[in-house]
């Protein structure tokens, strides 16, 4: 005897093969009819990314308001510009990299017709595209533009400890000036920026030297022309390696290479010992002043006339900046400084943190930077054919407020909303007024918006918000006209160190008239 299934698809008549065969695999097999689930996305951030929570970004906007306060003062003009550009108006400036598809998150637009879409990148950096904006608008800008800008930029680099992909960006520019007075002012400001903030004298240094300079060196050492670029490649990093690897180790890479302690070996520049001298003399070239410092420059590059301009462009600077007040203690010619970027062409600028910090492993450490910038005159070139000198700055945002917390200048936590609880459901009109009150008093509060079944998880609610204050208004207190004010961070206070009797010496929660809630809230906050 057939089965239900044979006698089922043996009655469909004339539908044919394809529909009898439907059939028998829905009838035998109704799993398969059904459509697969859709996997759950991970709830995490991607890699090389974080997320930033309140104290953290109220803390960032407090201090890029200070900043951006100093560099109103000294004249530039804020910019937003746009988060994408271009792969053609970003170009090959990258960090360490000579290709623009590299280190950047760049995408490609859908074609037009017979017209291949643009590809677009976001910004690495703000210095870039402000030369796209200045070749943009530069015919209705002043001449010189200065201008300073704030946000996030993007690099598709390998992440790793304290390293992200995105990360804040405070630049401040002139363009449209080779006076070396735009580069001394930027190295003012930085300074005055940095006490702004909160670093004070003696925990920084805004280190000053020019590529010029180096330049120089480089023709008097027989390093200059395009068949020497991979030597002065290396050159110029062993020597940004200065303080991690000392001059024994920069000696070894200017020479044949150097073995580390894993046992890795870098190749080196391959230079002979008279070169060799010339590079480290040049390292070597700080003296305790800055005049001293610029005499024995003058020596280095001797016979190079690039070298004897950017000497001279040095110590037209240190001259500007003596005569406003900021010597040695705040600002130092140091030929050590050699910024990564490939489009600095004369004075660059390093801001230094001086003080020691524990690094992961609990050793001593200085900070270290937390600022860069130079002079840049052939960006805007690009977009124009015409030669339009420019200098500026950039400070690393979150290095900075990294330090402010390193130095105690930042608190771990800022105050939060005082609380208005909710003991009735169906007085939250009451409670919305209270808020009202207090908000317009210029104080920051909220009404409790879970379940008020349990008091004590509205309490919870206003710990884990540092509430410094909950309001408390049963129907008892309404009808007496009052309301309990319970000062969550005295309670605090007395929990970890009171006695019995001190504790009923210093109440924690008070009794006031309706009317004087504000007046009442004012005064423990004040206190506290």
């Amino acid at each position: 005897m057939p089965s239900n299934d044979a006698q089922c698809c043996s009655k469909l008549p004339l539908w044919g093969a394809s529909v009898r065969a439907w059939a028998k695999d829905t009838i035998k097999d109704p799993v398969m009819a059904k459509p697969k689930k859709t996997p759950r996305p991970k709830a995490q951030a991607p890699k090389g990314f974080r997320d930033y929570f309140g104290t953290e970004v109220t803390q960032r906007t407090e201090m890029l308001n200070a900043i951006g306060a100093v560099y109103h003062r000294y004249g530039f003009d804020a910019l937003e510009s746009s988060a994408v550009e271009t792969v053609e108006a970003l170009g090959k400036f990258l960090p360490d990299v000579d290709r623009p598809n590299e280190g950047v998150f760049a995408w490609q637009e859908d074609s037009e017709g017979d017209k291949p879409g643009d590809w677009l990148a976001l910004r690495y950096d703000m210095t870039a595209p402000l030369a796209r904006v200045y070749a943009e608008h530069r015919n209705d800008l002043p001449n010189p533009y200065r201008r300073y800008t704030m946000g996030p930029v993007w690099r598709n680099e390998k992440p790793g400890p304290g390293r992200f992909r995105q990360f804040y960006q405070c630049d401040a520019d002139t363009v449209g000036t080779a006076s070396m007075a735009a580069d001394a002012e930027i190295c003012a400001m930085l300074s005055d920026t940095l006490e702004e903030v909160g670093i004070p004298r003696g925990d920084y240094v805004v280190r000053v030297n020019n590529r010029k300079v180096l330049n120089g060196v480089m023709e008097v050492a027989g390093l200059s022309g395009d068949d020497k670029a991979a030597e002065r490649g290396i050159v110029l990093r062993a020597i940004d390696k200065l303080e991690r690897l000392g001059l024994d180790g920069v000696r070894a890479l200017l020479g044949k290479g150097r073995k580390d302690d894993s046992g890795d070996f870098t190749d080196g520049a391959g230079l002979d010992d008279a070169q060799a001298d010339i590079v480290m003399g040049f390292m070597q070239a700080k003296r305790e002043t800055g005049a001293e410092t610029v005499a024995r420059l003058y020596e280095l590059v001797d016979g190079s006339a690039t070298g004897t301009t950017g000497v001279q462009e040095l110590e037209t600077i240190a001259q500007l900046l003596d005569a406003g007040g900021y010597g040695a203690d705040r600002i130092e010619i140091d030929p050590s400084v050699v910024r990564g970027l490939g489009y600095y062409t004369g004075p660059v600028y390093e801001a230094e943190l001086t003080f020691e910090i524990l690094d992961e492993k609990g050793r001593k450490r200085n900070f270290g930077s937390v600022a860069g910038g130079g002079r840049y005159d052939d960006l805007v070139k690009r977009f124009t054919g015409q030669e339009v000198p420019a200098t500026g700055i950039s400070i690393g945002v979150d290095r900075l407020l990294a330090a402010l917390q390193a130095k105690g200048r930042m608190e771990a936590k800022n105050p939060g909303p005082v609380v208005v609880t909710v003991m009735d459901r169906d007085r939250m009109a009451d409670y919305q007024a209270m808020v009202a009150e207090l908000r317009q008093a210029g104080i920051r509060a909220e009404v409790y918006l879970g379940n008020p079944k349990n008091f004590g998880n509205q309490l919870k609610y206003a710990d884990k918000r540092a509430s410094p204050i909950a309001i408390i208004e049963g129907g008892e207190e309404k009808e007496r006209g009052v309301v309990q004010i319970k000062d969550l961070i005295l309670g605090a206070k007395i929990a970890e160190t009171a006695t019995l009797e001190e504790w009923k010496e210093l109440p924690s929660q008070f009794e006031v008239p309706r009317d004087q809630l504000v007046a009442k809230v004012k005064e423990i906050l004040a206190n506290g």
